[in-house]
């Protein structure tokens, strides 16, 4: 949904809309009046944190546009090594501040950063066009009808049983509604016939999707088992994937380049199979060293995917819809978490044990072979899915002559 607000309403004023968002949740978090205020008070935070992604990979696309310049490969790079480096620092930081000024101050440090983040975008981030906020109005009904289909998805992937298969019908039955209603509105909240007309775009959801199935299981349900299987505390848990992070970081800061796309993408589908398949011969008694070369493994792929399917949709999705695209690029990433979880819970049961996590490396194998063949037979990375001119199509219309050359 923000997404569609940066399309329509420009990425500088639903930036400056986010940072206030996230300053006013930082203030409310100092406020314990019930745990259910509390999380009313998460879920407004994550509102305003979601405008950063899309807001900025529409900002980058502008950019291109008005320079002509090609995939800023390194700034999307950028952005990933930014990602990676808060996954790493976020918890420790988090630990930290809670030990020295206690719970409320995991919120009270959102009102700083909110406020950089103003003064950054008023400073730096080109001002929107006159008519952006002018334009038609929001497809209410269609965010309201995509909303409860996920809501309905989401209810029963957290706990899935027979009895309630009732809710994958009500989702199937609101996904209808959703087409019927973004096929007929004038400016859908999703534009469905550009999504059925570019499939390699599509792909890009779908490898983005799986791949976090796999890396969110590691992080979650591998962590579970070393605590209480392998027998590790929390730090030592942690300690065991800092090498995964590590080299997360690593692999993005390398792969900042708009060539070889293809071949990262199968590096990064090679990678998760691989480590799930290794996954089959790990139990108590394995040694360290393996455990960190193991996660090792999944940090190479984890810094890979985020950087490469994020440069390879700067190059699939349409310029005037960036904003909208690259918010469903981030709820495929959110939905291979929630998907990751599940599994997790139906592999491990009530204990995370050595058998249990050799079911789920059954089935994180299974979704690396069909990553992989969604990488090798898409022949759109064959031809080069990402242009060296992110324009290179209007630039045709505009100027027939420069086209030809």
């Amino acid at each position: 949904m923000v997404g569609l607000f940066v399309d329509r309403f420009g990425a500088r004023r639903v930036l400056l809309t986010g940072a206030l968002i996230v300053m006013a949740a930082g203030i409310a978090g100092l406020f314990p009046i019930s745990l259910d205020w509390l999380i009313g008070v998460r879920v407004v935070l994550g509102i305003g944190t979601c405008a950063g992604f899309p807001a900025a990979m529409a900002v980058l696309r502008r950019r291109a546009e008005e320079t002509g310049q090609g995939v800023p490969a390194r700034v999307l790079s950028l952005l990933s090594i930014s990602a990676q480096t808060i996954m790493v620092v976020g918890p420790t930081l988090g630990g930290a501040l809670i030990g020295l000024a206690g719970w409320p101050a995991i919120f009270a440090v959102n009102i700083p950063l909110a406020g950089f983040s103003c003064a950054f975008a008023l400073l730096w981030v080109p001002r929107d066009a006159p008519a952006a906020g002018r334009r038609a109005s929001i497809d209410v009904l269609g965010i309201a009808l995509f909303a409860l289909c996920l809501l309905a998805l989401l209810l029963f992937l957290m706990e899935p049983d027979v009895g309630d298969l009732y809710l994958l019908g009500i989702a199937v039955v609101l996904a209808g509604a959703f087409a019927w209603n973004e096929l007929r509105a004038a400016r859908p909240f999703i534009d469905l016939r550009m999504l059925a007309g570019n499939a390699p775009l599509l792909r890009t959801y779908l490898r983005q999707a799986l791949s976090f199935v796999i890396v969110y299981s590691i992080m979650f349900g591998y962590v579970q088992w070393l605590e209480s299987a392998r027998g590790l505390s929390e730090s030592g848990a942690g300690a065991l994937l800092l090498p995964m992070s590590a080299v997360a970081v690593l692999a993005a800061a390398v792969s900042g380049r708009a060539t070889g796309i293809r071949a990262r993408l199968i590096t990064v589908a090679l990678a998760l199979t691989l480590g799930s398949v290794l996954l089959l011969f790990v139990d108590t008694g394995t040694w360290l060293g393996v455990l960190i070369g193991l996660g090792a493994i999944f940090g190479l792929a984890q810094g890979l995917t985020s950087v490469t399917n994020q440069t390879t949709l700067y190059g699939q999705a349409p310029a005037e819809q960036m904003g909208t695209a690259s918010g469903l690029f981030r709820s495929a990433q959110y939905l291979g978490a929630i998907v990751s979880s599940t599994l997790i819970a139906l592999c491990f049961g009530t204990h995370a044990s050595s058998a249990g996590l050799h079911r789920l490396a059954w089935t994180l194998t299974g979704i690396g072979v069909l990553l992989l063949a969604v990488t090798v037979f898409d022949r759109g990375l064959s031809r080069g899915a990402v242009a060296s001119r992110p324009s290179e199509a209007q630039d045709g219309r505009r100027d027939p002559q420069r086209a030809k050359a």
